[in-house]
């Protein structure tokens, strides 16, 4: 049997905004998006854009997205260039035992759970698409340990479609802002898609991946750091964490 989908969710306890609220904190978004592009490019990027940087093949961006649910980057990496030395393709991962994939992959969240996703999805992937990484949506959530999140980051990153990826953090901090007043991260992509202009969608996620990694943190974010502070709702902050110089930048980041 495969093992259910893996997701990188979490329920955050936040106060909601009333209309009215959320109306006065409204602001130019691209100038905000703008302002984030430029601090972003201090730190380092999430693990699944350096793959994509590295080697833009949709197979690794989609394993590297699978193997970071509920997983920190640093580990995520590792694993990923520990499971791409030995098989870089569906076939040859396709044909690992399930207990050697676990080895190869730990400790990164759910191994166990996520070795066998990973290896009934490349059999998927060899069964029905040829092998090959489907650029749509609707085909990739049909993948075993792959959700519309998952999805969304490999169409907009292997292959540069439009949209918006969210994720824990995009949903938290979109929130926290008040350019959405959701309740799920399903409701925060809608709302984004009417908010946002399309030209900002590819970049959105890891501008709020990277400061919610960095700085606008789940909780005591470092509001004396954010370039919009000024302009932030600060839904359910309750108290603020200390400022820190930026990392250095690593890798190279994405030019809007």
């Amino acid at each position: 049997m495969v093992a259910p989908e893996v997701r990188c969710q979490r329920n955050y306890a936040v106060s909601r905004p009333s209309h009215a609220s959320a109306r006065s904190t409204d602001f130019n978004l691209a100038e905000a998006i703008r302002r984030l592009r430029r601090v972003v490019a201090r730190w380092r990027q999430p693990v699944v854009e350096r793959v994509a940087n590295e080697k833009p093949d949709p197979f690794r961006i989609l394993i590297a997205t699978m193997l970071s649910l509920r997983t920190k980057d640093e580990t995520t990496d590792e694993a990923a260039r520990r499971l791409f030395a030995v098989a870089s393709t569906p076939e040859a991962m396709a044909r690992l035992p399930e207990k050697r994939l676990a080895r190869l992959i730990y400790p990164v969240g759910f191994y166990n759970q996520k070795a066998c996703c990973l290896r009934a999805a490349c059999s998927l992937l060899l069964e029905r698409f040829g092998g090959r990484v489907p650029a749509d949506i609707d085909a990739l959530v049909t993948l075993p340990g792959v959700g519309r999140k998952v999805a969304n980051l490999v169409v907009t990153r292997a292959f540069h479609l439009p949209g918006i990826c969210v994720d824990t953090h995009v949903h938290r901090i979109s929130n926290r802002l008040g350019w959405v007043v959701t309740k799920t991260p399903e409701e925060t992509e809608r709302a984004l898609y009417d908010r946002i202009q399309p030209r900002w969608w590819p970049y959105l996620n890891l501008y709020l991946v990277t400061w919610g990694q960095h700085c606008c943190r789940p909780t005591h974010p470092r509001c004396g750091d954010c370039p919009i502070a000024a302009r932030c709702a600060r839904v359910g902050v309750t108290s603020t964490g200390k400022s820190r110089p930026p990392a250095r930048r690593l890798s190279r980041g994405l030019q809007a």
